[in-house]
């Protein structure tokens, strides 16, 4: 087998596992505040998972909600990042924001290649996919907006080209970092070079082997400690449930280190196809004392396995200055949105929401560095 037909056999065996364990079932089971419905589409060559929401729900996980990732998630980074005298009126107008976006019905939506999770990961592009996809959702759900996550210029040219091409409109969401020749990084980069020491010599690896039953019930708790507690209830709100059968599936492949006791100080969970990597579960004790670098440690374990399988790290969002010192290199990432089927209102919103995170987000991003 070729290692082309050997990819296309691996996301299809992904997507059948997504399927198996979401199909049919109520998301809130997995993920306790996402309301969705998970389903397939076919493109004739590939099938993909879709996410498909058909109205507003508040504090839905911003993974599968638009209006939540473009009103209250991003109102609320607003708010960390800008001076403390801004705070009220960004909130003032986040709460217009968060209306607006209701009014418009931009949670009418399904997400193509949606697996729940920050950052998704494409296969290869192939031409015409996108309006083979793009053809097939609109017959199955055509009071609905399309959206593509999680594409960005340095890995999905084509997927956005085609994209555009077809009159679908791009709305930037974030900037990620990207690790292409983490080799490469570890020989030049001090910063990445002693994290990897670190790693190798600290005592208490978990690897993804090692976990176990009775492992899945902290690593929620230590996912939760970090991205829910620290950062903001938007995130999903993943599992136990969902932690282990993605696990016990393949879908997510886990690394961590636990203390004297045994016990998990801090855990990585890494989803991987291809040729990159993206960590969507990271999590630690956050009361431990900082001296011990259990975040240094946790990235570290991806940078391991990226240096040993030659792969690109996706390391999302966040922590912009620890993850340029170590090699990063910004992209935006964009939702591509296809609404030219929808109301009138419906496509108004659509447009001026690309206009406005292009021509004011994506500088914020860039300046602050994001």
């Amino acid at each position: 087998m070729s290692a082309s037909a050997r990819l296309e056999a691996e996301f299809a065996r992904r997507v059948e596992a997504f399927a198996r364990i979401h199909g049919g079932a109520d998301s809130r089971e997995w993920v306790a505040n996402l309301k969705t419905r998970a389903e397939t589409i076919d493109s004739g060559e590939r099938r993909y998972p879709v996410s498909v929401d058909d109205g507003d729900i508040d504090g839905n996980a911003w993974v599968c909600s638009p209006r939540t990732t473009y009103g209250d998630y991003a109102t609320e980074e607003a708010v960390r990042y800008a001076p403390a005298a801004a705070a009220p009126l960004l909130r003032v107008a986040g709460r217009g924001l968060d209306g607006w976006l209701r009014r418009a019905g931009i949670d009418r939506a399904v997400a193509i290649n949606n697996w729940w999770l920050s950052t998704n990961l494409y296969p290869d592009w192939r031409e015409g996919e996108a309006a083979r996809l793009l053809r097939g959702a609109l017959q199955r759900w055509p009071a609905h907006a399309v959206w593509l996550r999680s594409l960005n210029r340095d890995q999905h040219a084509d997927w956005l080209a085609e994209c555009e091409a077809l009159g679908f409109a791009l709305i930037p969401s974030r900037q990620v970092y990207l690790f292409r020749d983490v080799a490469e990084s570890a020989r030049r980069r001090h910063n990445l070079r002693m994290d990897l020491k670190l790693a190798a010599k600290q005592p208490g690896r978990a690897r993804d082997s090692d976990i176990g039953e009775d492992d899945y019930a902290r690593i929620a708790w230590l996912y939760q400690r970090l991205y829910m507690d620290k950062y903001s209830s938007f995130n999903p709100r993943y599992s136990e449930r969902f932690l282990r059968e993605w696990h016990r599936a393949g879908l997510l492949r886990f690394d961590g280190f636990r203390d004297e006791a045994g016990q998990l100080m801090c855990i990585a969970g890494v989803f991987g196809f291809g040729a990159t990597l993206t960590t969507p579960i990271v999590g630690y004790d956050t009361d431990l004392p900082q001296r011990l670098g259990l975040y240094r440690l946790l990235t570290a374990t991806t940078f391991e396995h990226a240096v040993a399988g030659g792969e690109t790290i996706n390391f999302s969002a966040g922590a912009a200055g620890f993850k340029r010192l170590r090699g990063g290199e910004a992209s935006i990432e964009y939702s591509a949105v296809y609404a030219r089927h929808l109301p009138a209102k419906a496509r108004r919103a659509v447009a001026a929401l690309s206009a406005l995170t292009r021509r004011v987000g994506v500088p914020i991003m860039r300046r602050f560095e994001l």
